[in-house]
């Protein structure tokens, strides 16, 4: 059983630092910078990485926030709106994270004229620098317990205040580490294929599993005994497959000469 504690913020004299703020920005920098390492060894174009990833951050963590203010803690952010802005403090919702990035990387998918090949092979390129960030960004929730799941004797549950817990930012935190191995080790046997299935199969292994740990969840919103993230991951699944199919069909298509 793990000891409980809690950071919310390192206070140096004038300067205040936020601790789940600090956790995410390091995790944003060291996983673009893997992306891109991967790209220059890939003889992909490191700018369009960086570009792609501008649009998917600052997407995903829009949406993550607004799906964080309109699924889980809709009545206190009405009542307290300017607290809609303070993300920095925590408060992230990974369905809200998906839509915005997810619709961001479609947008400009389609302003660069990228093909759906190309854009496979960069997805599997910047696969490993989602989950690299990702496992950075949940130390940042584990360091303030904002996901605090229900009373356990598990091994790894922290000794909350009011009892052991499962702590889900470190479980989280945990599976995205696994999700990093496991790219990494796929990206290396099919990165020539283009295919997108380091993608893929990652991120649909991330909504099985993430789908089950919700249980676990203590205080979050229930629509129809689910949680919205469930839900999410439910929604990402099909919409991975499809993407699968899609690409499927369109490798059986003849390709369009001029």
């Amino acid at each position: 059983m793990l000891p409980y504690f809690e950071y919310h913020a390192i206070i140096a004299g004038p300067i205040t630092l936020q601790v789940w703020g600090f956790w995410v920005s390091l995790g944003v920098i060291a996983g673009v910078l893997l992306a891109d390492r991967l790209a220059k060894k890939n003889f992909l174009a490191p700018q369009l990485i960086w570009d792609l990833a501008v649009w998917a951050l600052l997407a995903g963590l829009l949406g993550a926030r607004v799906g964080h203010v309109l699924f889980y803690d809709t009545a206190y952010y009405f009542a307290n709106p300017i607290e809609i802005l303070y993300f920095w403090q925590g408060g992230a919702s990974s369905l809200g994270g998906f839509i915005g990035a997810g619709l961001a990387v479609w947008t400009f998918a389609k302003i660069r004229k990228i093909s759906f090949t190309q854009l496979s092979a960069y997805l599997d390129v910047m696969t490993p620098g989602l989950w690299l960030g990702w496992a950075i960004g949940r130390i940042g929730c584990f360091f303030i317990h904002d996901h605090p799941g229900t009373l356990s004797h598990f091994m790894l549950a922290v000794n909350f205040p009011d009892g052991a817990r499962h702590d889900l930012g470190l479980y989280d935190s945990i599976l995205a580490w696994v999700l990093l191995a496991l790219s990494l080790i796929f990206f290396k046997k099919l990165r020539k294929q283009n295919s997108g299935l380091v993608f893929l199969f990652t991120v649909a292994l991330y909504a099985f599993v993430r789908f089950w740990l919700d249980f676990l969840r203590a205080t979050d919103a229930r629509y129809f005994y689910l949680t919205p993230a469930q839900w999410g991951m439910g929604v990402v699944f099909l919409g991975l497959t499809f993407w699968q199919i899609y690409g499927k069909i369109r490798s059986t298509l003849p390709s369009r000469t001029k």
